[in-house]
């Protein structure tokens, strides 16, 4: 038998999936096999390669060459140019190879500083085995071990400075520590993402499942969870799979269940599949979709650390959040913070989408400034275009102008600067984008997300939509202008859950930033809008 000289890492994903990445695998294995190479190069699936919009991506090691858009067509090239005869497909060529040992970054210039990620288009998503050589469970087993108790658990978590990744940026352990004593707990992870332009805790979830499992595990140990739910938008298909596998192989293996490797620590793990509601990324909304009723948010307090799921004591994290807890607990506190900045340490996942030359997935140290992400991350702006703004943190998120690009991309910077990080998603507009025209969309989507529950939130988004299409279609008045964000203002102070306390955010800071474009529409010039 020989010996394998060549792995070609293909990255699945939703995304790749409808690209044709299984038509490009089933391709390059006929023709290995059709070549005699075979049993000289092994095809491996892994998660996300980094590439956003970039069609089918292959990593072929140990020459760390990347490609990416690859079809069915380029296969034959890459076998017998690349992989018989050694000369790489320059036309396909996606980025300079990285350092020896770390994951490709497709199209990103810039080495990134990898916590959550550390794995993700390295290993086998779907072979428990090679997350286990990757250094999964290891913070379980230090846990078992040396005996720490679930407090020196939240203790540790606490000195790290983890601060929630799902948006509000709240501290991780304290959260923990506020959980009400009872016999019967639950962990929820919120792995719904609805977001818009938000994908990274789906592709965690793709890239390397055992992670989030063991962070459940110590954050269920830490808390007193012996049960634990991960709520997945149905519509992330191969997250769901993967999961379910990778839960699968995690019990077979006595790392579910009862007495964890005989620790006496037992915790069980169960799929909860959402149905795409964006108010189900709220807690108690989510709460109320597990146990069967229609996602409305609850009135708080109480808040679901005294009486959440079923009326038992509940933490709810999202997916970022507890794949963060793992390398803590193996590496220690100290060691986290050693990233970051000292009020926001550690690294923080983004999505970058829009006009930008690399569209993709990073992950970047905590207060890593716009610029930096843009320009060395992400390439630039396509097409040689000037930057414009960028939207952070999806559709309950801020706009940011040029002026902004040396913001710190951490929570209290952007508090500063009256923005907020939100989920990670960043949205690039280049200097022939509308800023107008995306905030419409995003109102539009606020009206057909809005649950119903609260007036202010179902009859207020549909009038901020009325009032701003009025501004669009020229018969607007600087009138209109004041009440689009009064009318916001109001919703902020009088809706039930943050969707509706929500629009607010993206109104102000648009027409803050770029109030010409705003005048202009209904013929002010350069007035200041009140309230902006």
């Amino acid at each position: 038998m020989k010996l394998v000289r060549n792995h070609i890492l293909i990255g699945i994903t939703d995304e790749s999936i409808l690209h044709g990445a299984k038509e490009v695998e089933e391709a390059l294995r006929r023709a290995l096999k059709e070549h005699g190479l075979s049993d000289e190069v092994q095809i491996v699936e892994t998660g996300d390669l980094g590439g956003t919009g970039r069609g089918v991506i292959l990593a072929v090691y140990p020459d760390r060459i990347t490609y990416a858009g690859v079809t069915v067509e380029d296969v034959p090239e890459i076998v017998t140019e690349h992989l018989l005869k050694g000369r790489p497909v320059t036309r396909l060529e996606a980025v300079i190879a990285p350092e020896k040992g770390e994951a490709p970054k497709v199209g990103l210039a810039k080495e990134q500083p990898r916590i959550v990620l550390k794995n993700c288009g390295l290993i086998d998503p779907e072979s428990l085995e090679e997350a286990l050589a990757a250094g999964a469970y290891a913070g379980l087993v230090r846990i078992i071990e040396e005996g720490i108790p679930p407090q020196a658990v939240i203790e540790e978590v606490i000195r790290a400075g983890l601060r929630g990744r799902g948006g509000a940026g709240f501290l991780t352990g304290q959260k923990w520590s506020f959980t009400a004593p009872g016999e019967e707990k639950y962990l929820i992870c919120n792995a719904d993402e609805g977001e818009p332009g938000t994908f990274k805790d789906r592709l965690i979830m793709e890239g390397d499942p055992h992670r989030l499992i063991e962070g459940m595990i110590i954050a269920g140990y830490a808390v007193g969870a012996k049960k634990g739910y991960v709520y997945i938008r149905g519509e992330y298909a191969l997250s769901i799979r993967r999961m379910q596998k990778a839960i699968d192989q995690a019990y077979a293996e006595d790392l579910l269940g009862e007495s964890i490797l005989g620790s006496g620590i037992s915790f069980d793990l169960e799929i909860k599949k959402g149905a795409g509601a964006y108010v189900c990324g709220e807690e108690t909304a989510l709460i109320e979709s597990i146990e069967g009723r229609r996602g409305y948010p609850r009135l708080k307090p109480p808040y679901p650390g005294t009486a959440g799921l079923w009326g038992k004591p509940t933490v709810v994290n999202n997916v970022e959040t507890l794949a963060n807890v793992p390398p803590i607990i193996e590496n220690g506190a100290e060691w986290f913070r050693g990233y970051g900045t000292e009020a926001c340490p550690g690294t923080k996942v983004f999505t970058i989408l829009g006009h930008v030359v690399h569209p993709g997935l990073i992950e970047v140290e905590m207060g890593t400034t716009l610029r930096t992400i843009l320009y060395e991350y992400a390439g630039g702006i396509r097409g040689g275009k000037s930057f414009k703004a960028a939207l952070i943190g999806g559709a309950a998120g801020t706009f940011l102008g040029e002026k902004d690009l040396d913001i710190g991309l951490d929570f209290d910077s952007l508090k500063c600067a009256a923005g907020v990080l939100g989920s990670g998603a960043i949205l690039v507009l280049d200097a022939d984008d509308s800023v107008v025209d995306l905030l419409l969309g995003i109102l539009r989507f606020f009206v057909h997300e809005s649950c119903g529950q609260c007036t202010p939130c179902r009859v207020g988004t549909v009038k901020l939509v009325e009032i701003l299409e009025k501004i669009v279609s020229g018969a607007g008045t600087k009138a209109d202008l004041d009440l689009l964000v009064g009318l916001a203002e109001t919703m902020q102070k009088t809706s039930f859950c943050p969707l509706g306390q929500s629009p607010i955010l993206p109104i102000r800071s648009a027409l803050a930033r770029f109030p010409h474009e705003f005048l202009s529409l209904v013929g002010c010039g350069t007035e200041r809008v009140a309230s902006s």
